[in-house]
């Protein structure tokens, strides 16, 4: 869910492994956050942000309530 982060990336003209890098984890983990296979913590979302000169909010926050939203409703529709 952080097609946001994968927007401002590729606008940045970052690959995921100099992304990877300059954060310190691995491309793979910056893959799983782009496709929404990873949450992240507050800590790395600081750093992720502060690669594109941004605040994590920016990044990361209409992704989160999106997020949300959609698990509330998967909660609320009857199932069968």
């Amino acid at each position: 869910m952080k097609v946001k982060l994968r927007e401002v990336r590729k606008k940045n003209k970052y690959s995921l492994e100099q992304v990877a890098a300059k954060v310190g984890i691995s491309k793979v983990y910056i893959w799983q956050i782009e496709n929404g296979k990873r949450r992240l913590n507050y800590s790395l979302a600081i750093k992720i942000a502060n690669v594109f000169d941004m605040k994590p909010d920016e990044l990361f926050y209409d992704d989160t309530i999106l997020q949300i939203e959609l698990e509330e409703t998967k909660k609320a529709t009857p199932k069968g």
